[in-house]
């Protein structure tokens, strides 16, 4: 038995808009990436030791002189950037710069910072929103020296392997007691109630 037109128009309809629903959806959904990745928004900033080469992909969180390594933005593009140390202090030491990348590729010149942790942010020239960042630390603090020889080497010696503990003054003194103690000493044999000398 067939079925009647109206049941078959109704699920038509019900298809024909479920069809136009898919359809807006998807094309929202294809927009929606087109307007958070705007150009440029594939490139990424390195933090780079200044001993590190610039075509390295590694970031170093950790440095002391160091520069900033753009890679991968879209060519003929630039970028803005800013250092602001961590947490934000009034009054604090603060970089800030532009680079032009031409090949999508660029770097700094080498940058020094106090001791501490920073934040980079960087914006593609010309773009909008907060921009992407990178948390870091500064830190140079000095290791320790490896003790070596210390002192003079008059003739081919090899000088003192520590830093001695008695001051010069002090080993003067000593000496001079060591010998005013002599020398009392002499006199009392000297003295000797046998009149022996």
């Amino acid at each position: 038995m067939p079925a009647s037109p109206l049941p078959r128009t109704a699920r038509a309809r019900t298809g024909a808009a479920a069809l136009t629903a898919l359809t807006l959806a998807g094309t929202a959904l294809l927009g929606a990436p087109a307007a958070f990745a705007a150009p440029g928004d594939n490139g990424d900033v390195k933090i780079h030791a200044e001993t590190t080469s610039p075509t390295d992909p590694r970031n170093e969180p950790k440095v002391c002189k160091f520069y900033l390594a753009a890679f991968n933005f879209d060519d003929v593009e630039g970028i803005t950037w800013l250092i602001e140390p961590q947490p934000a202090t009034r009054g604090s030491a603060t970089l800030n710069g532009a680079l032009t990348l031409p090949t999508g590729m660029g770097r700094t010149d080498t940058l020094a910072l106090p001791d501490g942790q920073y934040k980079l942010t960087w914006k593609i020239t010309g773009g909008l929103g907060a921009g992407k960042h990178k948390v870091f630390q500064v830190d140079c603090k000095q290791a320790p020296p490896v003790a070596g020889p210390n002192g003079a080497v008059p003739a081919g010696g090899g000088g003192l392997a520590e830093t001695p503990s008695v001051s010069a003054a002090g080993a003067a003194a000593a000496v001079g007691l060591v010998g005013v103690s002599g020398f009392v000493y002499f006199r009392m044999l000297r003295r000797r109630p046998d009149g022996a000398a």
